[in-house]
């Protein structure tokens, strides 16, 4: 893949993403901070993890899976997180 391809390359959508980190991700643990609702009237889960001394905090829409098991992402629940080990901001609630 050249440089032009790097600097070009379209966003993977969400789905693809999740399967990759699911299948080759690394596993941390994490914190829910808080539950939102978006403009779709998604879920979306605001979490908290720390790896190698970085803080990190980012939020992603709840699956209709995770949403059957809600009370397992309450604000304050510990759980598993997905991460790529290259770029460790790239992060899913397992």
């Amino acid at each position: 893949m050249g440089i032009f391809d790097r600097l070009f390359k379209a966003k993977q959508p969400a789905d693809s993403r999740r399967e990759r980190l699911l299948a080759s991700g690394r596993i941390t643990d994490g914190v829910i901070l808080e539950l939102k609702r978006d403009g779709n009237k998604d879920v979306v889960a605001v979490y908290h993890y720390t790896l190698n001394g970085v803080e990190f905090e980012s939020a992603e829409v709840l699956t209709a899976a995770q949403l059957k098991e809600s009370i397992r992402y309450a604000p304050g629940s510990t759980v598993a997180i997905r991460y790529d080990p290259k770029n460790q901001v790239n992060s899913i609630i397992e």
